[in-house]
């Protein structure tokens, strides 16, 4: 048998996946992607955070820092896996500090540009307790923290939706979209890649071919397009 210091299992220990999951949600959403990935030998971190309680500039920070020191190790190579929400997270840490042996970040179907659906019905009664401080800077006007975030200066890949379960939301986006956020809008100047699977927002992170793509891109730095309906943008 092998020494376990060069088994494949072991040298993927070298590498952390922390994931983020997305606004209203919890660990629990990321379950099944913790599981595939801890069975391909990565070290996971699940992080969770309240995404209502404060806005995405108070938010990243603590959500973030927390996480790096469950991953903390020499040598360790850091990856981010996040749905929605968490995406600005990342990009909003990184706009601030460094993570310290960053790999590659994946993200899905993030609001990179801002989503409609907030512009459109943030002052609707009930909107802003279901949703809080962070739910209402998701636009896509001024104000948007996403909008304001810049290009990517890391490496970063992006799985796009184009399927919806609420038909009522997709009606508010004049474009494809996943029921949240448009494919146009998940789109992040300086990404390294990006994919359009067709999957509704909240199946992002449990959908397989979406999982087999960010397996994909944690190992190669791009998607897999063999068999799967594409956007080489």
């Amino acid at each position: 048998m092998a020494d376990d210091e060069t088994s494949p299992a072991a040298q993927v220990q070298t590498e952390c996946v922390i994931l983020l999951h997305g606004l209203t949600r919890s660990p629990a959403s990321m379950r099944k992607l913790e599981t595939v990935l801890t069975a391909k030998g990565y070290m996971v971190v699940n992080q969770g955070y309240d995404s209502r309680a404060a806005a995405i500039e108070d938010l990243a920070g603590p959500t973030l820092d927390e996480a790096l020191s469950k991953c903390a190790a020499k040598d360790r190579t850091v990856h981010v896996v996040a749905h929605s929400l968490g995406g600005i997270l990342v990009r909003q840490y990184l706009a601030e500090k460094s993570i310290s042996g960053l790999g590659r970040v994946v993200m899905l179907g993030p609001p990179n540009q801002g989503s409609e659906i907030t512009d459109k019905i943030a002052d609707l009664p009930g909107y802003s307790w279901l949703n809080g401080p962070a739910g209402n800077q998701l636009g896509t006007g001024e104000g948007s923290v996403p909008v304001n975030l810049g290009p990517a200066d890391f490496d970063v890949g992006v799985i796009a939706g184009d399927r919806s379960i609420n038909l009522f939301l997709s009606g508010l986006i004049p474009e494809a979209d996943d029921g949240k956020v448009s494919v146009e809008r998940t789109k992040l100047e300086g990404m390294n890649d990006h994919i359009t699977l067709p999957v509704s927002h909240p199946f992002l992170m449990r959908n397989e071919n979406a999982i087999s793509q960010i397996l994909h891109y944690l190992k190669h730095g791009r998607f897999d397009r063999k068999d799967s309906k594409s956007d080489e943008s």
